[in-house]
């Protein structure tokens, strides 16, 4: 066996080759025959490639390089991975970012139906996240026509007068059908009339 020097390491079964240098500056020498393990064109004895914080040995077990140290996937994880904010373990893959927090893809859902929402369009109440459904069917106003939800999101636009609210499309005299929006209308009991047919009354 050769002599060892900062950063070389040549053993017997190594010797006929170029020097391999080696990872881990401080540990002893391995017999002939140690394995050796390699990545990216480092090598490293079996016993020296270890996890940089719990010191385990990594084998063939993924890791991660960081700043150039090695960590066993566990410690990373623990270490620098995101924590998710509602489960509070970490993000590998597939996170999201809501209101500047970490979310794991499955655990960013609707409050309401508890459907995946990342990729999705969604809104919020109270800091909580919903589909456009669900807000819709809990929060929205009820269009006094149809009386389907208006949610008034993505720009759509409605009518509010005294405590009843339509759809722009839906905001027709109830006996013509022509449309109010923009022009002066009456209202007779539920009804809404435009000037021609509401002056009969």
């Amino acid at each position: 066996m050769l002599p060892v020097s900062d950063t070389v390491a040549v053993h017997g079964w190594c010797a006929d080759t170029p020097p391999i240098v080696f990872h881990s500056f401080t540990s002893p020498l391995h017999p002939p025959g140690t394995k050796k393990m390699e990545h990216k064109g480092n090598s490293w004895h079996e016993r020296c490639f270890i996890c940089n914080f719990c010191q385990e040995p990594i084998g063939t077990n993924s890791f991660v390089k960081k700043d150039g140290k090695n960590y066993c996937m566990s410690c990373y994880e623990k270490q620098f991975a995101l924590q998710c904010v509602h489960c509070m373990k970490p993000i590998t893959a597939g996170g999201v970012s809501y209101r500047d927090q970490p979310w794991h893809k499955e655990c960013f859902v609707c409050n309401g139906c508890k459907m995946q929402l990342a990729g999705q369009r969604f809104t919020s109440r109270d800091d909580l996240a919903y589909c456009l459904e669900c807000f819709c069917n809990l929060f929205a106003k009820t269009c006094a026509y149809c009386t389907t939800p208006i949610s008034g999101l993505g720009g759509s636009k409605y009518i509010s007068f005294e405590d009843r609210q339509w759809h722009n499309d839906c905001f027709n005299c109830q006996k013509c059908d022509v449309s109010l929006v923009g022009r002066g209308f009456l209202t007779f009991k539920q009804d809404i009339l435009c000037p021609d047919c509401g002056k009969d009354i």
